[in-house]
């Protein structure tokens, strides 16, 4: 295939990933099937990183993580290698130091902890990221979505749209992009705690929550069961007795 019908396909895949699995993995699979070309494709996401709404940008953060795992596991080590030269220059641009990607920091804090528990990253080189990425999370933590608040500023009773874009930093995101952001991190949380019940520990396979729940609930006995009956016969009585005093209520 042409090297730039290449590029504008892998950022259409850019341009469409969500909160869904296979998005990343379509987008994945496709740099690595054209691995040939990593550097310029390493390129496009570095580009649409800087160019895109920052919506997309917390997705294509989620998938540089997606992308390096895949790319390890098929001994193909260029694209994480790339990620590690080019870090900064990633988290600048999905969580700018003007304010205006406040939304994205705890986007950023999560994806760069799964890189150093992944070994992609080291813990040095994110506990120095971590210390900048404070300064830039100052934004409402309403819906965590708007950017930094910031003063009227009033010209003739009116206000300033010019000096409210430059205390932003940007401008604010509409409402179906906030809308689309919920669903998404709705998504992704749901994913998570199916992953958490899903992946089993090192220890036999078996959950290590419920090992320890089962281990500690004793065993059934006779005494177990003559309880049950006693306590479905005193619920019987109760529904009877509930019964004759409904019945003799609506008579009177």
């Amino acid at each position: 295939m042409d090297p730039f019908e290449v590029r504008i396909r892998f950022t259409q895949h850019l341009q469409h990933l969500n909160a869904s699995v296979t998005s990343a993995n379509k987008a994945a699979q496709y740099a690595l099937k054209y691995k040939d070309m990593d550097e310029d494709l390493h390129s496009c996401i570095l580009e649409q990183l800087e160019r895109n709404s920052m919506n997309n940008r917390a997705n294509i953060m989620y998938f540089v993580e997606h992308l390096c795992e895949m790319a390890a596991k098929e001994n193909h080590h260029d694209y994480v290698r790339m990620m590690q030269r080019d870090i900064l220059r990633i988290v600048d641009a999905v969580a700018p130091e003007d304010g205006s990607g406040a939304a994205n920091v705890k986007v950023v804090r999560k994806v760069l902890h799964g890189l150093q528990q992944k070994s992609f990253l080291l813990a040095q080189t994110v506990t120095e990221i971590e210390e900048c990425l404070k300064e830039r999370d100052t934004a409402p933590d309403a819906i965590g979505l708007s950017s930094p608040l910031q003063p009227d500023v009033e010209m003739g009773g009116m206000k300033d749209a010019k000096a409210d874009k430059k205390a932003n930093g940007s401008q604010r995101l509409d409402k179906k992009q906030i809308e689309q952001r919920i669903e998404e991190d709705r998504e992704r949380h749901k994913r998570l705690r199916e992953h958490i019940w899903a992946v089993p520990t090192d220890k036999g396979g078996i959950d290590a929550e419920f090992d320890k729940m089962w281990e500690e609930t004793s065993e059934l006995g006779e005494d177990d069961y003559l309880l049950y009956e006693e306590e479905a016969e005193e619920r019987k009585k109760a529904a009877l007795e509930w019964k004759e005093e409904y019945s003799a209520a609506h008579k009177e």
